[in-house]
This record gives C-alpha cells, structure tokens and sequence, in this order.
C-alpha cells in the first residue's frame, strides 16, 4: 500500500465529511501560510522596484520628468 492510503486508512472510520475536514485543518494551515508568503514575496519584490524617496523632500516627486508644469 502507499503511504498516502495508509495515513487515509489511520483515520479509521470517518465519515467523507469528517475526513474531508480532518485533511483541511491538518492541512489547511500551511497553505495559509504558502499563500502569505508568496504575496509578502510579491509586494517585497514590487517594492525593491520603485525607486526610493529622498526623505529630506517628501513633497518631491521621486522622478524629475513626472514633473506637471
């Protein structure tokens, strides 16, 4: 047997109900947690892409030719 219908089989006598949502919060969690981090990942990246602000001149746009005279 593989192992992945033995640890289903270790569950016992489950309803599919109760399997199903035994496996969601078994699991459930890391994919949580797969989906944070690849968001974090995202923005983080997006962010080392903008070019950073001069703190002395917040008021000043970050790029020169953006000005609107």
């Amino acid at each position: 047997m593989t192992s992945a219908l033995l640890s289903l089989l270790h569950l016992g006598a489950l309803h599919p109900v109760e399997k199903g949502l035994t496996l969601l919060l078994a699991f459930g969690p890391f994919v949580v947690l797969a989906v944070v981090v690849a968001v974090r990942r995202r923005q983080d990246a997006a962010a080392e892409q903008q070019p950073p602000v001069d703190p002395a001149t917040p008021d000043a746009p970050a790029d020169p030719r953006s000005t609107t005279d």
